[in-house]
């Protein structure tokens, strides 16, 4: 179609008058950041004026930048986290948010062991909505002709739970998939799936992959680009196919679904859709039946334009694994966000994964940003007294990294998200970041995230069980082994038995794996046993002088022998190659550790 040439965008000719729109409201937002940013925080301390928590910090009802930067402190979960738990447990005064606080999104970040607890309110679900219907005009600029085919995507409802209060407490992604925004969503010939509602919606995870899986092969040709939420969670659907093509087939060969799948919705929307295709069976036997699954995407879907995964991050040690499926399909990663608030959009989604900047959309809520010292692991510690200079969106520095920190509508005031990020560059007056890590996280496999305080109670706890047999554990790291599908932790131990007629057992070092697993938090428990996104933890003992050989090798590469200091996780080859070399026993977890979507405590 021929679109008003008054509304093309710098950023290249819409694909339609709808693109048209969506890309002019990204120029606009990013001409005008600073005043953007400035009218946000002007709603947003206008609109909770009135609240408990900013009331305590004698604004006034002040809306300017610096009465705001002056009075209110830049805090943590933590700090929130008593007045957090009087909602959950039934307080309605405006706490946080003048606007009543609609539910509570568990965030993977974690404290004492169990999901945050972020407040949030409806109108946000608006926010998030209008975020997401900037991706597709942006993406159409680099692939054209996405409108004649449907996006295979792999989208999972997870376990949620209510709180004292009866507000639910689920993942953000939950929350959006299970709201009218989703579920009654407008035709768009660029945004259609091969999975139906009813299969995203189910919470059985087997039924919801079967049927999602299913629906893709029946519409292969149809299939334009793939996609799943994280590199981990795509690559776990292929593994699916591995394991499960057989069945498959039998109920493309046939058009009955599997007697597994008993989910009414899932059974009457597929009796609409499958029928017997005894040809799409053989083709697809052939596919799978070999033990070369190399390019199989590809192989599969032949019209495969890209893989629509997030890729930086943690989820970087996937590209390989991604890279043999698919033939080396691009990786675009579009958005970047997170529980406590969607933060913007990459403007050139077919860069390298390694290229990968996010610009930040300034309508989303009010950014500041911590100056962080890459040279420094430590996070900078911040006085509640006097808070420190933080950087304004507009005024960040080409090339330094910064803490990214938030206010929202919702009523998170200076939040520390714990992302850091480094500025790579600008779109009109909006800064771009590179996402460099998640502050302070040693270990993830998926939407996991282990740090090293855990890492080590979890350790302490294991070994309790080595006592009885006079055996510690005297050094340890860790590294997340992504070869396995689904990945998991690897722990190397080197143990000292003082009575070696008497060392722990096979047995007992099995149960000192599960031991482990029972001491980490929830978001991976819920990995392990509800998502079946995290394999069994293994622990793998190496002979005894390991890791002085290990510091031997460091000092040779220039380390400081004073200052020198096991790392508690490695991924470095000749390391992992020198630990794997010493190797003298290998356990893993016997069974799955305990968990229920209820919090504990």
């Amino acid at each position: 179609m021929t679109v008003d040439s008054g509304l093309t965008s710098p950023l290249g000719p819409p694909a339609c008058e709808k693109d048209a729109k969506a890309l002019q409201f990204i120029e606009e937002m990013t001409r005008n950041c600073n005043t953007v940013q400035e009218r946000v925080l002007g709603e947003i301390l206008s609109q909770n004026a009135e609240t408990e928590y900013l009331g305590r910090f004698g604004l006034g009802g002040a809306t300017d930048r610096d009465s705001y930067k002056s009075k209110v402190p830049v805090v943590t979960y933590e700090d929130l986290q008593p007045d957090i738990q009087r909602v959950a447990n039934g307080d309605r005064s405006p706490i946080f948010s003048s606007h009543p606080i609609s539910e509570f999104l568990t965030s993977s970040g974690t404290s004492a062991g169990e999901r945050k607890l972020m407040p949030t309110i409806h109108e946000e679900l608006d926010r998030r909505t209008k975020l997401y219907s900037l991706l597709m005009p942006v993406m159409n600029l680099y692939v054209p002709g996405l409108d004649k085919g449907k996006g295979l995507y792999f989208l999972f409802v997870k376990a949620e739970t209510k709180t004292p209060s009866g507000l639910v407490a689920r993942p953000v992604l939950t929350s959006y998939y299970k709201s009218k925004h989703f579920k009654t969503r407008p035709y768009d010939p660029y945004n259609v799936y091969t999975s139906p509602n009813e299969a995203i919606l189910c919470a059985d995870s087997f039924q919801s992959m079967y049927t999602q899986m299913l629906c893709g092969l029946l519409m292969r040709e149809e299939v334009l680009r793939m996609g799943a939420v994280f590199a981990s969670g795509l690559v776990r659907s292929i593994k699916f196919l591995q394991l499960n093509w057989r069945q498959l087939v039998d109920d493309i060969a046939v058009g009955t679904l599997n007697p597994r799948i008993t989910d009414a919705g899932i059974k009457e929307c597929m009796g609409k859709i499958l029928k017997p295709n005894p040809e799409l069976a053989e083709f697809i036997t052939k596919e799978c039946e070999g033990e070369n699954w190399e390019g199989i995407i590809t192989r599969i879907w032949p019209n495969t334009k890209y893989l629509d995964v997030i890729v930086t991050g943690a989820m970087a040690q996937y590209i390989p694994t991604l890279d043999y499926f698919s033939g080396g399909l691009p990786l675009p990663c579009t958005m970047y966000a997170s529980s406590e608030c969607y933060f913007g959009l990459n403007l050139n989604p077919m860069s390298k994964p390694s290229d990968v900047s996010y610009t930040i959309m300034p309508n989303m809520a009010y950014f500041e940003f911590l100056p962080h010292d890459p040279s420094s692991p430590a996070p900078a510690a911040l006085s509640r007294h006097s808070p420190p200079p933080l950087v304004d969106l507009a005024n960040v520095e080409l090339g330094k990294e910064y803490e990214l920190v938030i206010s929202t509508y919702s009523g998170l005031c200076r939040y520390r998200v714990g992302d850091i990020l480094r500025v790579t560059g600008f779109h009109n007056s909006a800064p771009q970041f590179k996402f460099i890590r998640r502050k302070n996280v040693l270990l993830s496999i998926d939407s996991d995230k282990t740090d090293e305080a855990e890492l080590q109670k979890a350790i302490d706890n294991a070994s309790i069980l080595l006592t009885e047999f006079n055996t510690s554990v005297v050094e340890y790291t860790s590294y997340g082994d992504t070869k396995t599908i689904p990945g998991h932790y690897v722990i190397y131990w080197e143990l000292m038995s003082k009575d070696p007629g008497n060392s722990p057992s096979h047995d007992v070092l099995d149960r000192c794996c599960l031991s482990m697993e029972e001491s980490l938090n929830s978001v991976y428990r819920q990995g392990r046993v509800a998502d079946n996104s995290i394999g069994p933890l293994e622990i793998r003992v190496v002979k005894n002088g390991t890791f002085e050989e290990l510091m031997d090798y460091a000092i040779s590469r220039g380390a400081s022998i004073n200052q020198y200091k096991v790392p508690r996780c490695v991924s470095f080859s000749p390391i992992m190659e020198l630990l794997d070399s010493r190797v003298v026993s290998a356990h893993f977890s016997p069974c799955a550790p305990q968990w229920t979507p209820e919090r504990r405590g």
